[in-house]
């Protein structure tokens, strides 16, 4: 199979970094790239994941959302309705606002 050369243009330092990191592995750079090729053939897609910040975060998201589903499973409350956590959150919402309202008026006890 007839060969080819193939430039790649990148940032100096990263460049000196990879060739470092390569010799370790005990390869050059130009074997990396052509391992990074063939997988990227071999497995019709980049041979790990690319995805941007808001991908992560949504990915971070749903993983909250399914741990507190299993908390919720673990503690009995997953046959909440939507109605009794709608309620649950006012409740909570407006105990916050009572704690809010008691600390100002005991700060301003404490001035006068």
């Amino acid at each position: 199979m007839g060969q080819m050369a193939f430039t790649v243009r990148m940032d100096a330092d990263v460049k000196k970094r990879f060739d470092e990191l390569c010799k370790d592995f005990g390869m050059s750079s130009n074997t990396a790239f052509n391992m990074f090729a063939r997988a990227v053939i071999r497995q019709e897609r980049i041979p790990f994941d690319v995805e941007s910040e808001k991908q992560a975060q949504l990915q971070r998201a749903w993983e909250a959302v399914e741990r507190m589903r299993a908390s919720a499973l673990a503690n009995g409350l997953a046959d909440m309705s939507m109605e009794e956590i709608d309620e649950e959150i006012r409740q909570y919402r407006e105990e916050r606002q009572a704690r809010r309202i008691k600390e100002v008026m005991e700060k301003r006890k404490e001035t006068e």
